[in-house]
């Protein structure tokens, strides 16, 4: 099977709020705000599913008066881990920015979630900021960023 990825609708609010909840532990998005982001103008919130089950979700934001666009999150369903799913919305997501004339893109990730950057770095995202105590729990983070050429 291909997996299918599209702009989130409102009928993919049940499993959007099942994936959140699995996935982290902390600001977590509930049902409401997904329901307003799936509306928002400066919202692009995008699903990947696979035979009707959601293996992620990338969700940018943007600000009227900003090139530079925030990727505020990205899931990725336990069973879809190492597979491919985040690279494939990562991917999506900067040809999304870049189509849409951004100038960066940048975002927030715990220090200590490895994986995630790694898989910023393969793409050419850098540290430009720690930020301490950033996180629930007192967690330190880092704002990644990748600049368009």
């Amino acid at each position: 099977m291909t997996p299918t990825l599209r702009a989130a609708t409102t009928d993919d609010l049940t499993q959007l709020v099942a994936l959140e909840a699995a996935t982290f532990d902390y600001s977590q998005l509930g049902r409401q705000s997904f329901r307003r982001l799936i509306t928002s103008p400066s919202a692009h919130l995008f699903v990947l599913y696979e035979q009707q089950q959601l293996q992620g979700y990338s969700l940018l934001l943007t600000r009227k008066n900003s090139k530079v666009w925030r990727l505020y999150s990205i899931a990725v369903a336990a069973i879809a881990r190492g597979k491919g799913v985040g690279r494939m919305l990562l991917e999506h997501a900067i040809e999304l920015a870049k189509r849409h004339g951004a100038t960066a893109l940048s975002l927030e990730v715990k220090v200590d979630n490895q994986a995630a950057i790694e898989l910023y770095r393969r793409y050419d995202f850098e540290v430009v900021d720690l930020l301490p105590d950033y996180y629930p729990g007192h967690a330190d983070g880092y704002r990644m960023r990748l600049t368009f050429s």
